[in-house]
C-alpha cells in the first residue's frame, strides 16, 4: 500500500469535457488502491488564496457520478496571473506566497494540477517556489500541449464541431448557401482541421496556413460549375484577415478571438455573390457530456498521476504517445507549443481529398 498520503487536486485554465473523469479516477485509485486522502481544491489557485482555502474532501461515494459530467465540479479560473494578480484598486500584487501558505495549511503531500500549457507553467513556478510536489495532467480543447499527442477535451470538441458541420451540410444544400463555421483552437488549427476532414468541409482555414481569398472563391466557383451550389467552410478562430490582422472581440476589458467567420463570409459574398451564413460554436465546444475517448483518456491520466505520486516522481506530466500513457518532465511538456504539422498526415489527407486549405 505504501506510505499514507494526503493529496490535493485542482483544475485550472479553461474548462473542457473530461475533467471530472480525471477527478473520479484519481480519487478511486488514490482512496481505493492506496488508502490515501484526496482533497479537491475549488477554483484552482484562487481557492488556495482564500483563508481558509476552498476545498472539498473526496471519497469513493461522492465521485461515482462524475464520469459523464461536463465541466469541472471543482470550478476553475483562467483569470489573474498569481504573480501579478489584479487587485480591486487597479494595482497588481504577487499573491503566490498566499497560495503556498494555503497549500501548506491543508497538510498535503502532493498536488495534481490539471491544466493547459499556460496553467501548468504557472503552477510549476509556484510549486518550485514553495517546494510543492506537483504532477501535471494536460487538458485543452486546443490540443496544443507539445509533449502529448492528445489532451483531455480535444476529442469532445472535435466531435461537437464535426456534428455541427454535419447539421450545416443539409441546410446549406437546401438553400444553396455557403455555410461558414467558426471554431475554437486558440493559435492552433487542430479542431478545425480534424473536424473539417471528418465533417466533409470543402474549405478549411487554419492559422498555420496563410490563405488567399481568390483561392477560396475559385474553389466555390468550381463547385458551382459542377452543379454544387453550396459549400461548407471551416474556419479556426485565430485565422487572420487578408491584411494579417487578428479578429478579436472585446469582452470585459479583454480581447478574445472571435469574428473571423463573419469576415470570411463577407469576403466570399463580395467576391462571388454567394449567399453566406455564419455559425460560431464558441463555448459549446467546451461544454456537454465528454466523448467516450475523453472519459477513457481522463481516466487513464488520473490513474497514472496517482501512480507517479506513489512512486514519488514529481515535476512530471502524464502524456499520451503511441497509444500509451507515459510521463515527461513538465518543463519539457510546456516547452513546445504544438501547432498543426504542415507535413503531417492531417494536412496531406486534406489535400489528397481536394479540400481547399486556402493556399492553392
Amino acid at each position: 500500500m505504501g506510505t499514507q498520503k494526503r493529496i490535493g487536486i485542482l483544475t485550472s485554465g479553461g474548462d473542457c469535457a473530461g475533467l471530472n473523469a480525471v477527478i473520479r479516477a484519481a480519487v478511486r485509485h488514490a482512496v481505493g488502491t492506496y488508502g490515501w486522502e484526496v482533497v479537491g481544491i475549488r477554483e484552482a489557485t484562487q481557492g488556495l488564496m482564500s483563508a481558509p482555502p476552498k476545498t472539498i474532501t473526496f471519497d469513493l461515494g461522492n465521485v461515482d457520478s462524475l464520469l459523464v459530467m461536463g465541466g469541472t465540479v471543482l470550478g476553475t479560473t483562467n483569470k489573474g496571473n498569481p504573480f501579478a494578480f489584479p487587485m480591486p484598486d487597479g494595482s497588481v500584487k504577487d499573491r503566490t506566497e498566499e497560495i503556498i501558505a494555503g497549500y501548506r495549511s491543508l497538510n498535503l503531500d502532493a498536488l495534481i494540477g490539471i491544466g493547459g500549457d499556460g496553467s501548468l507553467a504557472i503552477l510549476r513556478k509556484i510549486c518550485q517556489q514553495g517546494g510543492i510536489n506537483l504532477v501535471g495532467i494536460p487538458k485543452t480543447i486546443d490540443n496544443d500541449v507539445g509533449a502529448t499527442e492528445l489532451s483531455i477535451g480535444f476529442d469532445t470538441a472535435m466531435n461537437i464541431a464535426t456534428e455541427a458541420l454535419d447539421r450545416l451540410h443539409f441546410t446549406a444544400a437546401s438553400h444553396n448557401r455557403v455555410m461558414v463555421l467558426e471554431v475554437m483552437g486558440r493559435d492552433a488549427g487542430h479542431i478545425a482541421l480534424a473536424a473539417g476532414i471528418a465533417g466533409g468541409a470543402d474549405i478549411i482555414l487554419i492559422p498555420e496556413i496563410p490563405y488567399h481569398i481568390d483561392v477560396i472563391c475559385d474553389t466555390i466557383r468550381r463547385r458551382q460549375a459542377r452543379g454544387k451550389h453550396f459549400c461548407l467552410v471551416m474556419v479556426s478562430e485565430a485565422v487572420r484577415t487578408q491584411q494579417g490582422e487578428s479578429v478579436t472581440l472585446s469582452q470585459q476589458g479583454e480581447d478574445r478571438y472571435g469574428g473571423i467567420g463573419k469576415y470570411i463570409a463577407e469576403e466570399i459574398a463580395q467576391h462571388t455573390g454567394a449567399e453566406t451564413r455564419v455559425t460560431v460554436l464558441g463555448h459549446i465546444q467546451r461544454g456537454g457530456i465528454p466523448s467516450p475517448f475523453d472519459r477513457l483518456l481522463g481516466t487513464m491520466f488520473g490513474v497514472a498521476a496517482v501512480d507517479l505520486i506513489a512512486q514519488e516522481k514529481y515535476d512530471q506530466m502524464v502524456a499520451w504517445r503511441n497509444r500509451q500513457v507515459i510521463h515527461v518532465p513538465i518543463a519539457e511538456a510546456i516547452q513546445t507549443y504544438q501547432t498543426v504539422d504542415l507535413e503531417g498526415s492531417f494536412v496531406k489527407t486534406a489535400k489528397a481529398l481536394g479540400i481547399c486549405l486556402g493556399d492553392q
